[in-house]
C-alpha cells in the first residue's frame, strides 16, 4: 500500500463508519457492507444466449448456409427458382485465410430458351468463389489464389486511372497473385470461361460462349518510380440483348496495356499506352494523367489520343477520341469549388467533336446548412447544358436536401435528338437510434424529346431497416413513380427483407423484389462517359423465402482480423450508386449487387440485390475496408478516398458503412 493511501485509511479508521467530516455525528448512517451476489438468485439465461455448444478447439472458423425458394415474372415471362447457398471462411495456420461464397439453384421458366445463350430454361445453375489470401511464402512474399467465378486480375496502376478506365471481365476459372514486400514486385494471372452474374437473392453466373485470359506484372524499377505491363485476351464482347440483358456476340480481341508513374510529395504524373488487335481491326492508343497539390489548391489534367476500334476485354470502352483535359479543386473552411474543361476531338468523325465543361460550388453557411450548384456544357456536335442548385439543412428532422435539376440538348443536325428535362427532389434522412436509418425521397419532373408530349413523372421512395424486438427485422427499400405520357413508368421498385431469428444458429427471411426497368438518366452530359449497357430492363418482380443456419467455431472465438479472445464488434453496410454526390445514401438511390468488400485483404464477401455486405465478430481496432469496382456499371466509379478507407471499430459497437459510387458530370 502506498505512503497516500495508507494516509486515506488512517484517516477512514478515526472517522464512525461511513460518516462525512461535515454531517452531524448523531446521524450517521449505517456501516457499509460488501453485497456478493448469489449465482443461484440470478434468472437463467434463455437457451438462444447461451453458449453451451460453442466448438472452442482449432483456429477461428465460420460457416453459413441457406435453403431458398422463389416466385417470380421477368417481362412477360414467369419463373419459379430454388436451391442452396453457403459460404465461410476458414483461419489455418500455414495456408492463409479460406473462404467460399457458393450458390446452386434451379430456375424453371415459362420460355423455352430463357437463356440468351439458347440454353433450356429449366436448367440448373451456380456460382462457386474459393479464396485463398495472405498465403505466407519465404522471401517477404504473399499470394492471393482465387477458384470459381473471379474477374480478370487488375494491377494498381490498371486500377489507378483518373479519366479513363479499363473493366475487368466476370469469368470462370483461376486466378493468382504474388506480392514482394521487399521489392514491390506483383505478379498476376487469370482466366477462364466468360459469363455474366444472374439472379436476384440466390447468385448464379451463366457461362457464354468466349473465354478470357489476362497475365500482368508491376515493379519498382526506380526510385518514386513504378511500371506495369498486362496482357488480355478474349473471344467474347459483351452487348445489351432485346430486354436489356447482357449477351456475349464472337469478337475475338487482344490487347496490352503498359504503364508507367511516377509519384512525389506532391505532384504524381501516369503514362498509359495501349494497343489491341480485334476483328475489327488493330488499334493504338495513349493518355497521359497527371495531377498537382498547390496549398489550397489541386490540379488534374492531361491529353489523349485512343483510336477508333480501341478494345480491352468483353466491354466497350471509350475509342476514336482525342483531345486534353483540365480540373482545377479548391477547398478551405466554408468553401469548396471544382472545375474543368475538356477539349475532344473524334478520330473518325463519327463521334463527339467539341467541348465540355463543367463545375461545381459549394458554400457551408453554417454548421447546419449549406448549398451550392453545378453547371455542364457541351458544345459541339451534340450540344447540351445541364444545371443543378441544392441546398442542405440539418434541423430537428435529420438532414434534408433540397435539389433541382435541368438539362437540355439539341442534335447536330437539329431535327432529331433534340430532348429537355427538368427534376426537382427532397432527400430527407431522419434521425433514428444508432442499428436503424430511415430516408424518405419525393421527386417530380418532365422529359420531352424529339418533338414530342412531355411524359411528367412523380415518384416516392423510402430506405431503411428497424429491428423489432431482438428476434425481428425489417430492411428494404421500396419506390413509387406515376407517370403521364408516352415514355412514363408506372408501378414501384422494392427489395424488402423480413429477418426472423427462431433460435440459435438458425433465421428465416422473406424478400420481396420487383423492379419496374431502367433507363439513361437524362442528366448524363459527359461525352466521355460510357453509357451503361444495361438500360430499358423489362419489369421483373419475386418473392423470396430462405431458411439460414450459421455456426462458428475456434479458439477461443471466431474474431475476424484479431487475435483469439479479442473484444469483437460488428461491421456492416451498403454500396450504392449516388446519383446526387451528397455521399448519403438517399431513399431513390439504386443499390449495387455483386461487388466484392474485402476485409484487412484477407476476408471477402458479395454484395446481395440489396447492395449489403455484412463481416460479423470483427475484431475492436483499426482495420482497411477495400471494395472494387470489377462489377460496377459505367460509367460510375469509386474514388481514392471511398475504394479504400480506414475504420475504427469499438468493442460491441455495430458500424454500418454506405459506400458510394459517383459518376462524371
Amino acid at each position: 500500500m502506498s505512503a497516500l493511501a495508507s494516509a486515506v485509511a488512517l484517516l477512514l479508521a478515526t472517522l464512525p463508519a461511513g460518516a462525512d467530516p461535515a454531517d452531524d455525528p448523531t446521524d450517521d448512517p449505517p456501516a457499509y457492507q460488501d453485497r456478493v451476489i448469489d449465482p443461484a438468485s440470478l434468472s437463467k439465461a434463455s437457451d438462444d444466449d447461451a453458449d453451451t455448444d460453442y466448438d472452442a478447439n482449432g483456429l477461428p472458423r465460420a460457416f453459413h448456409a441457406e435453403a431458398a425458394y422463389s416466385h417470380g415474372r421477368f417481362g412477360d415471362d414467369t419463373y419459379r427458382e430454388h436451391g442452396v447457398s453457403a459460404g465461410g471462411f476458414r483461419e489455418t495456420g500455414h495456408h492463409g485465410t479460406l473462404s467460399l461464397q457458393a450458390s446452386l439453384s434451379r430456375r424453371d421458366d415459362t420460355r423455352a430458351n430463357a437463356s440468351p445463350t439458347g440454353s433450356a430454361g429449366d436448367e440448373w445453375r451456380g456460382a462457386a468463389t474459393l479464396w485463398q489470401r495472405n498465403l505466407a511464402m519465404p522471401g517477404q512474399w504473399s499470394g492471393d489464389n482465387g477458384l470459381g467465378v473471379l474477374n480478370t486480375p487488375a494491377l494498381p496502376l490498371q486500377r489507378s486511372q483518373y479519366r479513363f478506365f479499363l473493366p475487368s471481365v466476370a469469368f470462370a476459372g483461376a486466378s493468382s497473385e504474388w506480392r514482394n514486400t521487399d521489392s514491390g514486385l506483383r505478379l498476376q494471372a487469370g482466366g477462364g470461361r466468360i459469363g455474366h452474374f444472374t439472379g436476384t437473392r440466390l447468385l448464379g453466373f451463366e457461362l457464354d460462349e468466349g473465354h478470357v485470359g489476362a497475365i500482368g506484372a508491376q515493379w519498382r524499377w526506380a526510385p518514386g518510380w513504378t511500371g506495369a505491363v498486362t496482357a488480355l485476351s478474349s473471344d467474347g464482347r459483351l452487348v445489351a440483348g432485346d430486354q436489356g440483358q447482357a449477351v456475349i456476340e464472337a469478337n475475338t480481341s487482344h490487347a496490352v496495356h503498359a504503364a508507367t508513374a511516377w509519384q512525389g510529395t506532391r505532384d504524381r504524373i501516369q503514362l498509359n499506352l495501349l494497343a489491341s488487335d480485334a476483328d475489327a481491326g488493330a488499334a493504338n492508343g495513349a493518355w497521359i494523367d497527371a495531377s498537382a497539390a498547390r496549398g489550397r489548391y489541386s490540379h488534374n489534367y492531361g491529353a489523349f489520343y485512343l483510336g477508333d476500334d480501341l478494345a480491352w476485354g468483353s466491354y466497350p470502352i471509350n475509342n476514336d477520341v482525342r483531345g486534353g483535359y483540365y480540373r482545377i479543386a479548391y477547398q478551405f473552411a466554408r468553401w469548396s469549388w471544382n472545375a474543368g474543361l475538356d477539349r475532344i476531338e473524334s478520330i473518325s468523325g463519327d463521334s463527339f467533336d467539341g467541348t465540355y465543361a463543367n463545375a461545381h460550388v459549394r458554400y457551408q453557411a453554417s454548421s447546419r446548412l449549406g448549398y451550392g450548384g453545378s453547371l455542364s456544357l457541351r458544345d459541339g456536335s451534340d450540344d447540351a447544358v445541364g444545371a443543378q442548385l441544392f441546398l442542405d439543412a440539418r434541423n430537428d428532422w435529420g438532414n434534408t436536401r433540397l435539389q433541382v435539376d435541368g438539362a437540355s440538348a439539341r442534335n447536330g443536325n437539329g431535327q432529331s435528338g433534340d430532348r429537355d428535362s427538368w427534376q426537382l427532389t427532397l432527400d430527407q434522412a431522419f434521425p433514428v437510434d444508432t442499428g436503424s436509418r430511415l430516408s424518405a425521397s419525393l421527386s417530380h419532373g418532365e422529359l420531352s424529346y424529339d418533338g414530342r408530349p412531355a411524359t411528367r413523372s412523380t415518384g416516392l421512395a423510402l430506405y431503411g431497416g428497424q429491428d423489432l424486438g431482438d428476434r425481428l427485422a425489417i430492411d428494404g427499400q421500396v419506390r413509387w413513380t406515376h407517370g403521364n405520357g408516352p415514355d412514363a413508368l408506372r408501378g414501384f421498385n422494392a427489395n424488402i427483407g423480413i429477418n426472423w431469428r427462431l433460435a440459435r444458429h438458425w433465421s428465416l427471411a422473406a424478400t420481396l423484389y420487383q423492379n419496374q426497368g431502367a433507363r439513361r438518366s437524362p442528366f448524363q452530359l459527359d461525352p466521355l462517359a460510357n453509357d451503361p449497357l444495361f438500360v430499358d430492363l423489362p419489369r421483373e418482380r419475386s418473392a423470396f423465402l430462405v431458411l439460414r443456419y450459421e455456426r462458428e467455431a475456434g479458439r477461443p472465438r471466431a474474431v475476424i482480423g484479431g487475435a483469439p479472445g479479442a473484444a469483437t464488434g460488428h461491421v456492416a453496410g451498403s454500396v450504392y450508386l449516388d446519383d446526387n454526390n451528397d455521399r448519403v445514401r438517399n431513399a431513390a438511390e439504386l443499390p449495387v449487387a455483386h461487388l466484392t468488400v474485402i476485409l484487412d485483404g484477407r476476408y471477402a464477401v458479395r454484395t446481395d440485390s440489396a447492395g449489403n455486405f455484412e463481416f460479423p465478430n470483427v475484431a475492436v481496432g483499426r482495420h482497411t475496408l477495400t471494395v472494387l469496382a470489377d462489377n460496377l456499371p459505367l460509367p460510375w466509379f469509386f474514388d481514392d478516398t471511398e475504394a479504400e478507407r480506414q475504420i475504427e471499430l469499438e468493442v460491441r459497437q455495430d458500424l454500418r458503412i454506405d459506400i458510394p459510387a459517383t459518376r462524371p458530370r
